[in-house]
């Protein structure tokens, strides 16, 4: 064993170069006439240093990676090595271009088996990123291939080295550090017979790039999201229920969130003026503060910045009673949503209707899913919303006992699991005696991440205390989920037997 000490990775260097010639003979094997001459050494160095990645260990070079900058649209698919790389010059490298191109990677034989490599490809990956590259292409050798030629396509050679049904040291290796194939290529190294000439044409995307055009108004990375755990109470009037919501928008927004999310059916206190009324009726005659209230947080995300959900209140569209919500976007602009499924109680004591709405909402914030209380108990609507790019899930609720908490809850948590999101959730507490079918509420607000080593291990961000009055504020970061949707140790979005189901989304009714 080597001591990992004595094992450095830094930027190949001309005064390497003795070493190097002697690492890249032992190394090439059939190809060991091949091996790269100072000159080209030297003019690779000159013309892109940061790219040239060695390791060392002992002082002797244990391995190394070299690698150029091209305009990779000037290039189509079926290139050849000698055009890519453009000679000796390298004249195809450009400190404009949008991709690394890997023009050569070794392993000195005596040092085999320590995952030298795998360092390597990740030295040209942070580099990738640190560069805004778009991602890192090269052609790979299969040089098992020969030995199955006769009975098999490249084609199909791949696809049981993908399976492991056969082992190719090359090929192998570099699916197992997230590349893939892009393409197959036929004649891109002269004199590699042991691939039969062909070559495998490898990508690994960088999933942080922008397009420079871009920056000035890409979307936020941290986004911070601001819950009220909303404490039912008695309120004089409609002026007095309109002051509690400044309370929070102020008090929430003074901390430079981005979102401010109110529970479900929140403003039901103001149906203690109704409560001589049945509840049907009764919540008929809430519907009427609907549109006063829209305006009312139209008005507030204007003023304190900041984008609001608004849990949801009673609307009547035609002759049918809706529990509907907003998001109302700081930049004066506003969009339904409606809850879809309702629950035995509101049917029948309210008359409700299920809504038909169902899709994200963009966001200066990214896109945005918001479902309804009993909307996120059924799994098929939010992985709709995921499919449509949906990053964070909110979920405004109204329960009454710990079951039906129990139920949002461990549903919320297990669609950010599935659907790779986070999800919050926040909902109302305390008693409200004097309104029929709204006398007790139990809360506690929380947002749920997925559940990988970049996340906490419970899957829980951030929980409130139950049953108490309180705000919740909580930074999430997108570019996790990025790197959870593309290196996670499982993908449940990308894993999915399209072959064996689908779920498809079908064109709703106007309502």
């Amino acid at each position: 064993m080597i001591d990992s000490a004595k094992i450095e990775l830094r930027n190949l260097s001309v005064k390497d170069y003795k070493e190097l010639k002697i690492s890249m003979v032992e190394s090439y094997g059939s190809l060991a006439e091949e091996y790269w001459s100072e000159k080209e050494i030297k003019n690779l160095i000159k013309k892109f240093p940061e790219g040239q990645f060695c390791i060392i260990i002992d002082e002797k070079i244990a391995g190394c990676a070299l690698s150029i900058i091209v305009d990779y649209h000037k290039y189509d698919d079926n290139h050849t090595y000698e055009q890519i790389t453009g000679g000796e010059n390298f004249s195809t490298h450009t400190k404009n271009g949008d991709v690394l191109y890997g023009i050569d990677v070794f392993i000195h034989p005596e040092y085999r088996g320590m995952r030298l490599g795998r360092r390597l490809y990740e030295a040209r990956k942070e580099l990738c990123e640190q560069l805004n590259l778009k991602s890192i292409i090269f052609g790979g050798r299969i040089p098992n291939y020969a030995k199955y030629a006769a009975e098999l396509t490249p084609k199909q050679y791949i696809e049981k080295v993908k399976i492991k049904e056969i082992h190719d040291p090359v090929l192998s290796f570099q699916l197992s550090n997230d590349f893939h194939v892009k393409k197959v290529i036929k004649g891109y190294l002269a004199g590699d017979h042991e691939s039969k000439e062909f070559a495998t044409l490898m990508e690994w995307n960088n999933i942080y790039y922008t397009k420079p055009d871009k920056l000035i108004l890409t979307p936020k990375t941290v986004v911070r999201l601001g819950l009220v755990q909303w404490q039912m109470r008695l309120f004089k009037d409609f002026e007095a229920l309109v002051s509690q919501i400044e309370f929070f928008v102020d008090a929430v927004s003074d901390y430079q969130s981005d979102f401010i999310l109110f529970p479900e059916l929140f403003n039901a206190p103001l149906m203690a003026e109704y409560n001589h009324l049945n509840e049907a009726e009764a919540i008929r005659s809430l519907a009427s503060y609907t549109d006063k209230l829209l305006e009312t947080f139209v008005d507030f995300a204007i003023t304190y910045n900041i984008n609001i959900i608004t849990g949801s209140m009673p609307q009547i569209i035609g002759e049918h009673m809706y529990n509907v919500g907003y998001l109302c976007r700081r930049d004066g602009s506003y969009e339904r949503y409606e809850k879809l499924h309702i629950t035995p109680a509101e049917a029948s004591a309210w008359g409700m209707k299920g809504g038909s709405k169902l899709q994200t909402m963009d966001t200066d914030c990214g896109k945005i899913g918001i479902l309804i209380c009993y909307d996120v108990e059924f799994p098929e609507a939010s992985r709709i919303l995921a499919d449509e790019g949906m990053n964070i899930l909110f979920v405004p609720f109204m329960t009454d006992t710990q079951n039906g908490y129990s139920r949002v809850r461990l549903c919320a948590q297990s669609r950010a699991v599935e659907n790779e999101c986070y999800v919050a959730i926040a909902g109302s507490v305390g008693n409200l005696p004097k309104v029929n079918n709204m006398d007790i509420q139990y809360a506690q607000s929380a947002v749920f991440t997925p559940s990988d080593f970049s996340f906490p291990v419970n899957g829980i961000k951030a929980e409130a205390t139950p049953n108490t009055e309180s705000t919740l504020l909580v930074d999430v970061d997108l570019d996790l989920l990025k790197e959870l949707h593309a290196f996670g140790s499982v993908r449940n979005l990308t894993d999915r037997r399209k072959d064996l189901y689908s779920l498809k989304k079908k064109n709703p009714k106007n309502t």
